[in-house]
């Protein structure tokens, strides 16, 4: 068991399902509330990693972060070191990657709450900020639980795209499954084994954490 590579990619997918469930929300919001009708055009960019090959995401994130791009030589000029094969190339990477596991699950929550009851607090005067707040996110808490959950695992088992951006560096990028396949690479299946059983288990878990709240086995409102 590789214990460094378990808790480099436990540290990446936690702040990764933060960061994305902080972005999803304003988006997922306009998404599914705004009036604008070209918004289709923007679920398709937002949907194009569950469609692409990650050796394809993962090659245009290189050559984006490359020292030569844009990004790249701002980032070398602000920190000091280029952003590929860094854990922060990781994380931007994984932001990317894992976006429409986030963005998906927030939209169909918002969209399943009913605009009467939207309409209600807004003739009652209350501000779109506190509708939101007090009416929106707590009706569509499921859906954001699914957001986070499943921004996890996902990023907790991503392979090609962090592989092509922050390549196999020991304790900086080298996550759970790149060591899997280390492992496997020299014959040391035990080792392997161990740890895609631990994948194995993160992956169940959120499963059924996805499958409990949508069949709404548990909310936090659940009467006793």
């Amino acid at each position: 068991m590789n214990l460094t590579a378990l808790l480099l990619s436990l540290r990446l997918a936690a702040l990764v399902s933060l960061i994305l469930l902080l972005i999803s929300l304003p988006l997922g919001s306009w998404l599914a509330f705004g009036k604008w009708r070209g918004r289709f055009l923007i679920e398709a960019v937002v949907s194009l990693p569950l469609v692409l090959p990650p050796t394809v995401l993962g090659f245009y994130l290189l050559i984006a972060m490359g020292s030569r791009s844009p990004l790249g030589r701002l980032w070398e000029r602000l920190f000091g070191h280029g952003l590929v094969f860094t854990f922060e190339g990781l994380v931007i990477a994984s932001l990317l990657y894992s976006l429409p596991f986030a963005v998906q699950p927030v939209v169909a929550a918002f969209r399943g709450v009913d605009p009467k009851l939207i309409q209600a607090s807004a003739v009652l005067g209350a501000s779109p900020l506190r509708t939101f707040f007090r009416i929106i996110a707590p009706l569509a808490f499921p859906g954001l639980v699914t957001a986070f959950v499943l921004s996890f695992a996902h990023t907790l088992g991503e392979f090609g795209v962090v592989l092509m951006v922050g390549g196999n560096l020991p304790g900086i990028t080298r996550t759970v499954s790149i060591a899997i396949y280390d492992s496997a690479q020299s014959l040391d299946y035990a080792s392997a084994n161990s740890m895609a059983m631990v994948l194995l288990g993160f992956a169940f878990l959120a499963l059924s954490i996805v499958y409990a709240m949508n069949r709404r086995v548990w909310t936090p409102w659940t009467p006793r």
